[in-house]
């Protein structure tokens, strides 16, 4: 049902990302400007589907790729460099959640879809665009972990290992929560599309 759209690409891309990250840790502004409009479409949405708030995407966005522009030069080369990248904007959102709007509820499910296509328009294109809305409702409907996890693979095209450095936890509590997730969206997927299925209560609620 998920299928990972970024791996592929990002791995084929890795040499350019590679070179504009070390220009830019060399001070090149052409190189940070050529990493930074590769990066931002698929962060901005990434985080907008994440926390649910333009505002907040734009401001952990900027904030994630300023940290790329200072730090380029920390970069060890033990990732692939969109992992590296992934795992800033993924603190950077962190903080300004529990900065920002630690008390407020944040629901992506009320994301207006005009928002996520202005995020990255090449999504939101083609025959798939039903299937990729019924997708995005269901993913609302995760908590935020798991939620979180289910975009860094399936979207992001990162791997177990990728996702536990990024997320800071062990490679068994993403595939737990990869798990649960996915028995979420069973359940919760059907009565999105019009039919019913009942729930047990307990599925879904790991970590």
């Amino acid at each position: 049902m998920l299928k990972s759209v970024a791996n592929e690409t990002d791995t084929a891309v890795e040499p350019c990302l590679r070179a504009w990250l070390q220009a830019t840790a060399a001070g090149d502004r052409s190189a940070f400007e050529q990493l930074y409009r590769h990066c931002r479409p698929r962060l901005s949405r990434f985080v907008l589907r994440c926390c649910g708030r333009q505002d907040l995407a734009d401001e952990v966005v900027n904030e994630a790729l300023w940290v790329v522009w200072r730090t380029a030069g920390n970069f060890r080369g033990e990732s692939r460099v969109s992992t590296w990248v992934h795992g800033i904007a993924y603190r950077c959102m962190l903080k300004a959640l529990r900065d920002g709007v630690a008390s407020e509820e944040i629901n992506a499910s009320s994301v207006h879809e005009a928002e996520l296509a202005m995020a990255e328009p090449s999504v939101n294109e083609g025959p798939d665009r039903e299937l990729r809305n019924w997708l995005a409702r269901g993913l609302s409907a995760l908590p935020m972990e798991q939620r979180v996890t289910l975009e860094l693979a399936y979207y992001l095209g990162e791997s177990c290992e990728d996702i536990a450095r990024i997320m800071n936890c062990a490679t068994g509590t993403v595939k737990a929560r990869m798990f649960h997730a996915r028995i979420r969206l069973r359940n919760v997927l059907p009565e999105l599309g019009g039919v019913s299925r009942p729930m047990s209560g307990t599925e879904g609620h790991g970590p």
